[in-house]
């Protein structure tokens, strides 16, 4: 009866070892490889920046020239939104949004709206999304060019009762056998647009827009 005690002891210490082994490993790991996590994000949001605001557009810092609101009423969530301010000269170009359409097929769809300084379409891009293979994924420029059709849009071009799906009555195409995803995307899209319009003038003066909650 002891040997069974002195021996369920000695497991218990080893799998005690083999745990703090096992978190001290994980620790380790995380402190090495989160700087590098972090420098890899930095530099896809900046890929992504770039490649919708090139630098014959602006001669600022994009990615320390933002600040990051969270609007429920404007963005339809609680999602934080990013806003990187484009400047040329001191003066406003552009801005670049990061809104999140939440109700996409599968959940969450990260966009990047940039919207130039008269409030016209510079384009749009998506950063992370889990739509379905084959279906909602068309929205990836890699899948196909429908993302491209935002380009040199405005809330005037199509008038707002337009910016829809056709499917609803609206300009813009649906995928076939996806209509959810789509219309999430063009639904963020317009209230980014809408959201813009209403706070313009925060981002052309040198005033900073408040936090909204």
């Amino acid at each position: 009866m002891a040997n069974n005690k002195t021996l369920l002891l000695k497991s218990g210490w080893v799998l005690g070892l083999f745990s703090l082994i096992g978190i001290g490993l994980v620790s380790l790991t995380y402190s090495i490889t989160k700087d590098k996590i972090a420098d890899n994000q930095r530099m896809f949001i900046l890929q992504n920046l770039r490649e919708l605001v090139p630098e014959t557009l602006h001669d600022n810092d994009l990615l320390s020239d933002n600040i990051t609101i969270v609007d429920a009423k404007a963005f339809g969530n609680q999602q934080p939104v990013t806003l990187y301010k484009a400047t040329k000269n001191q003066q406003l170009s552009a801005i670049i949004a990061s809104p999140t359409a939440a109700d996409g097929y599968n959940g969450s769809i990260k966009l990047l709206v940039a919207i130039r300084e008269n409030g016209e379409l510079i384009g749009v891009r998506v950063v992370s999304h889990h739509e379905t293979p084959g279906l909602g994924d068309a929205i990836d420029t890699n899948k196909s060019d429908w993302i491209y059709g935002f380009n040199g849009r405005s809330l005037t071009n199509p008038e707002t009762r337009l910016w829809r799906v056709k499917k609803d009555g609206g300009d813009f195409d649906q995928f076939t056998g996806a209509t959810i995803t789509p219309r999430a995307v063009v639904k963020t899209v317009l209230k980014t647009l809408q959201y813009y319009e209403a706070n313009k003038h925060l981002f052309i003066t040198t005033a900073t827009p408040s936090d909204h909650e």
